[in-house]
């Protein structure tokens, strides 16, 4: 038997209460958003995106709109890597400070559609609450997030909904549709189910139902996000949503684009512990002098620096003694040099992601209903 309950009702759903909160949230974002100029706003916003589509848009927005609404969404389907724990942590406390509104939406039916966990709806809602969990003990600022369970919000205004989704439906060929596959993890040349091929039209519809302004995704999602642009010249809407999209971390071995729930070892995972770390990361592909390619050089760049401002290497004074380094380009110009080592680099690196961590597993640890939880998803992964 499921020992966790249904998820809890989303936030701002229909209580008089939760309304009340949420206004009197949007009036602390925006009291904020006051002690920042108009462009630290901008470049706190744009400093999240690989891609900006588009930046006159968003300057636009930043001066039209006090405070704006931004999307992220996910399915729940088993272990969270550290991209999803903690560089989404990153990215959502910028778009609070910056003053946006930020509402993530828990994909339930989605990862149902996608087949995750077996298309067990209620293990897929017990693995959201789960990750929920995760971004609360990582120190995500919940005071300017929503989160919204797509199966319940959907069921509320189905018919604003799906009007929505037939409509996207019916202005883009099965082609265009199976071209956004990549949101799912799928590729265009398998053989997608008929659910598959509805998801696209759905995470579409996802952006105008929430009223997002800005999208904000990993590339990954790049394709159905621009598909959400291509409608609004369909239905001649001027205000097209912007695309913020951050950049995906690789994998640790060579030549691995991307992290795989599917291969532990190309990443570390939000419940890893101390020794898992620190033997990844000692595994990791990290060759001297090379920074393209190099997973270990990414995870300080978007991870560490972003996290603690700085890099700090402990060595002996005959390998050049300790030394903190406050900028990617004075750790890229080191270790291009040679000056700075993978030896050098791994020990700091895997130092600073168990520090990172280490709030994660105290709450697991302390915490009765976040060990259930922990614990389930864990019995989860084995049966599936």
């Amino acid at each position: 038997m499921d020992p966790t309950p249904a998820p809890e009702a989303a936030p701002g759903a229909s209580s008089s209460s939760s309304s009340a909160a949420n206004a009197a949230a949007a009036e602390d974002l925006a009291g904020g958003v006051a002690a920042m100029t108009l462009e630290e706003r901008f470049a706190t916003l744009r400093g999240i995106g690989e891609e900006c589509i588009q930046e006159d848009e968003l300057m636009r927005l930043l001066q039209n709109k006090p405070v704006p609404v931004c999307y992220d969404g996910f399915e729940p389907s088993g272990r969270m890597h550290i991209a999803q724990g903690i560089v989404k942590t990153i990215n959502v406390n910028k778009m609070v400070r910056a003053g946006c509104k930020v509402k993530i939406w828990i994909a339930d039916w989605f990862a149902q559609l996608n087949n995750k966990m077996g298309g067990d709806l209620k293990k897929i809602q017990t693995v959201g609450r789960y990750m929920i969990e995760i971004w609360k003990a990582a120190g995500m600022n919940l005071d300017g997030v929503e989160f919204l369970w797509s199966s319940e919000e959907i069921n509320k205004c189905a018919h604003e909904y799906w009007p929505l989704v037939m409509d996207i439906a019916r202005k883009n060929n099965v082609k265009r549709i199976t071209r956004c596959c990549q949101i799912m993890g799928r590729s265009d040349q398998e053989e997608l189910t008929a659910a598959q091929i509805f998801y696209p039209c759905m995470q579409c519809a996802d952006i105008f139902f929430l009223k997002a302004d800005i999208c904000q995704l990993g590339m990954d999602q790049r394709k159905v996000n621009m598909l959400a642009r291509e409608y609004c010249d369909d239905i001649k809407r001027k205000n097209k949503p912007i695309i913020l999209s951050h950049h995906m971390l690789p994998g640790f071995k060579e030549g691995q684009e991307k992290m795989s729930k599917s291969d532990p070892s190309s990443a570390i995972f939000m419940e890893d512990d101390e020794a898992q770390v620190n033997v990844k990361i000692k595994q990791a592909f990290c060759p001297p002098k090379i920074v393209e390619g190099n997973p270990c050089l990414e995870y300080i760049k978007y991870i560490v620096f972003p996290w603690f401002g700085k890099f700090e290497v402990i060595r002996k004074e005959s390998n050049g003694g300790n030394k903190t380094f406050l900028t990617m380009d004075e750790l890229i110009s080191d270790y291009e040099s040679g000056a700075l080592h993978p030896a050098d680099v791994k020990p700091a690196l895997a130092k600073a992601i168990n520090e990172i961590l280490q709030p994660v597993r105290d709450h697991f640890n302390n915490n009765s209903e976040a060990k259930v939880l922990l614990n389930t998803v864990k019995k989860y992964r084995v049966t599936n």
